[in-house]
C-alpha cells in the first residue's frame, strides 16, 4: 500500500507513490492539469508560496507513528502555533493486510497515549490536537477492520483505498492493465472499493477518493478523467449518500497529477449529486508539507459552494467555517451550509 500523501522515494508497500524515481513528484516539470492547482500549472517548483497559515483545521497529518513518516507529533504541533493552525487531526496509517509496512506497525494503545498526551501540552498554547487514523479499506479484510473499530475509539476516521499488493495498479502490472482498456474498465477495481468503504458505515470521511490517477500516470491523466466524469460517479452517490463526508486532499498538488484529490469538478458533481458533507487535509507526511496547499482546497469548497467544513464525529455533524478571505475577489458562492462553527 502507498499513501497518497508519502512523500520519500524509498516508499513503502509497492512504491507507486515514490517508486519509479518519481520520488516527490513535485510537479514542477508538468505545465497542464485541471482543478485547483492544475490550472495554472503551479506545482511545488513553480514559485508559488501554497503553505497554508491561519487555518482553522489541518485534517490529514501523518506522524512518525505512520511507517512513511519521521515526524514526531510536537514538530507539527510547533508549526501549527507557528503558522496559525488551530486544529490538527492526527491520522496515521492502520493497516489490516500482513503484507504491508504498516501492518501493526505501532500499537493501538501507544499512538493514543502519544496524541492524546501532546493534545493536553499543546491546547493550553491554542493548538487542539484530535486522535484519529487513516484506516485502509478493502473488502477482503472489511472484517477485520470492523473489529478494529468496534474494540478501539478514535476521535476521527478516514476510509482510504490504497494500491493494495495483488491490485492492477502497482508498478509492475498498470501499464498493462491501461493498454487497451476503455476507462471505465481501467478504474473500476479501486471505485468499486470507494464505494462499498463508503456504504460500510466504518468512516467519518472518504480520503483522496481519485488518487488512482496518480497510479495511473501517465497512462492515465487528470485530464483523461476529467473527460470521463461519469466514471466517478457511483463513488460521489455513494459518499453523499453515507453522509460520510468528502476529503479534498492537497496533497496532489505537490504530485505530479497537479490537482487535488478530488479535482474540483469531482467536487462541483458531489454538491450536485446531493453531497454536503465535505473536508480538507494536506496529507502531511514531512513537516514542510503541513498544511500545503490547504488554502487552495479550503478556497475550491467555497468556490463550489460549501461555505463550511461540515463532517461526522460519531452521531455529531461538526461545521468549521472556511475562512471568507481565502474567497477570490469576485467570486460567489454557490450556497452554503447553514449550521455554525465548531472544532472536530
Amino acid at each position: 500500500m502507498m499513501g497518497a500523501g508519502e512523500e520519500s522515494g524509498a516508499g513503502r508497500g509497492s512504491g507507486v507513490e515514490g517508486g519509479s524515481g518519481a520520488g516527490e513528484e513535485s510537479g514542477a516539470g508538468r505545465a497542464s492539469g485541471s482543478g485547483v492547482g492544475g490550472a495554472s500549472g503551479a506545482g511545488v517548483g513553480s514559485g508559488v508560496d501554497r503553505q497554508g497559515r491561519d487555518l482553522p483545521l489541518d485534517a490529514h497529518v501523518h506522524t512518525d507513528q505512520s511507517p512513511d513518516s519521521n515526524v514526531p507529533i510536537d514538530v507539527y504541533a510547533a508549526l501549527a502555533l507557528e503558522r496559525g493552525i488551530s486544529e490538527l487531526a492526527i491520522t496515521d496509517h492502520v493497516d489490516f493486510d500482513r503484507r504491508d509496512p504498516a501492518y501493526d506497525y505501532v500499537a493501538f494503545s501507544e499512538r493514543e497515549r502519544t496524541v492524546r498526551a501532546a493534545a493536553e501540552r499543546w491546547a493550553p498554547l491554542g493548538v487542539q490536537i484530535r486522535f484519529g487514523a487513516e484506516l485502509t479499506y478493502h473488502r477482503a479484510w472489511e472484517s477485520a477492520l470492523r473489529d478494529h473499530v468496534r474494540r478501539h475509539r478514535y476521535d476521527y476516521t478516514i476510509g482510504s483505498v490504497h494500491d493494495w499488493p495483488d491490485s492492477p495498479y502497482t508498478p509492475s502490472r498498470v501499464g498493462t492493465w491501461a493498454s487497451g482498456r476503455p476507462i471505465d474498465e481501467v478504474v473500476a477495481p479501486y471505485f468499486d472499493e470507494i464505494v462499498a468503504a463508503a456504504r460500510s458505515g466504518l468512516f467519518d470521511t472518504i480520503g483522496h477518493l481519485d488518487v488512482v490517477k496518480r497510479y495511473l500516470y501517465p497512462h492515465l491523466t487528470p485530464g483523461d478523467l476529467a473527460r470521463h466524469p461519469e466514471v466517478l460517479d457511483a463513488a460521489l452517490s455513494a459518499i453523499a449518500a453515507s453522509g460520510v463526508a468528502l476529503e479534498v486532499n492537497t496533497s496532489g498538488l505537490r504530485h505530479r497529477v497537479l490537482e487535488t484529490y478530488p479535482a474540483t469538478w469531482a467536487v462541483v458533481r458531489f454538491r450536485e449529486l446531493g453531497g454536503r458533507n465535505v473536508i480538507a487535509g494536506s496529507d502531511a507526511h514531512r513537516s514542510e508539507w503541513l498544511a500545503w496547499g490547504l488554502e487552495d482546497g479550503y478556497r475550491a469548497l467555497l468556490e463550489v459552494g460549501f461555505a463550511s467544513l461540515a463532517f461526522r464525529r460519531g452521531a455529531e455533524t461538526v461545521q468549521v467555517e472556511v475562512p471568507e478571505r481565502l474567497r477570490l475577489p469576485g467570486a460567489s458562492s454557490r450556497g452554503h451550509n447553514a449550521m455554525g462553527s465548531s472544532s472536530l
